[in-house]
């Protein structure tokens, strides 16, 4: 691995891990199971694993099989039995996994190094349409941000892109059209809420933790200049920041799983394109 990504793993790490224990000790403090916020550090850690496996041996047939999972895991949830309407959600055994915060950051690295290919766009509009049905107006709006930033790098023909940047942000503005029933867990959804409960110096760490662990990715190389790059930092950042406009899962700092996975993913795949310089599709 080069100095850079050495140094951009570590970043995301290591502020990684200080919003996720910012947020296990919020929760703590608040009364909240160890049984559940202990799933966050065993979460983070194996993220950390998989993320060095797929740096160290992913090439472009994983890649592929990402862009794929997105659209694929994405019907899978809209299938599965959902709360109040909202589908959201895959049951693997004794673990509930929110498709989109684990797929899409994979995803989104594995497709920003495609300079020729055709089918990645295929992909994410399927996946872009799947999370306006769902609904999820917040991974709408992450994914869409990363998908603008995808399609403006691109070398696809300048009126597809102009078409493509318009459709995208006209499914974002739908998603926040369909309603949201879904009442908020207050160590989930308001976890930033309570951590200001227990000290402004706990939320002031917890926000500068998340968002510098979003903007880290900014620091990663690319096969291609910086759009992998720019596109799943943008990504993380909207997602860190939709929940101030609604009732949706903080990434890192609240406890659930799903999005410590998600970008520890992001981070492989995205030291995988950079010590491979591999085309996706």
């Amino acid at each position: 691995m080069s100095r850079r990504l050495v140094w951009a793993l570590a970043v995301f790490g290591g502020l990684s891990l200080a919003a996720v224990a910012t947020g296990v000790l919020v929760a703590h403090a608040q009364g909240v199971s160890a049984s559940v916020w202990a799933r966050n550090l065993g979460s983070w850690a194996a993220g950390a694993l998989a993320a060095l496996l797929l740096g160290r041996f992913a090439g472009p047939r994983v890649a592929l099989a990402f862009c794929a999972a997105a659209p694929i895991g994405l019907l899978g949830a809209l299938a599965n039995t959902g709360r109040l309407g909202v589908h959201r959600w895959l049951d693997l055994g004794p673990l509930h996994i929110n498709a989109a915060e684990v797929l899409l950051p994979p995803a989104i690295a594995a497709c920003a190094a495609s300079a020729r290919g055709r089918l990645w766009p295929w992909f994410a509009a399927a996946a872009m349409a799947l999370l306006v049905v769902q609904p999820d107006a917040s991974q709408a709006t992450a994914f869409g941000g990363a998908l603008a930033v995808l399609l403006g790098a691109s070398r696809l023909p300048r009126a597809l892109r102009i078409a493509g940047v318009v459709g995208v942000g006209m499914a974002i503005g739908a998603s926040w059209l369909r309603r949201d029933p879904l009442a908020p867990v207050p160590e989930v959804e308001e976890i930033m809420r309570l951590a200001w409960t227990v000290s402004p110096l706990a939320a002031i760490a917890a926000w500068t933790a998340l968002l510098g662990a979003a903007a880290s990715f900014w620091l990663f190389p690319a096969a291609r200049p910086h759009a992998g790059a720019w596109a799943l930092g943008v990504y993380a950042i909207l997602s860190a920041l939709t929940p101030l406009m609604g009732a949706f899962p903080v990434p890192l700092v609240g406890m659930a799983m799903s999005p410590i996975v998600g970008l520890w993913l992001g981070a492989g795949m995205m030291a995988a394109q950079a010590r491979r310089g591999a085309q996706c599709v």
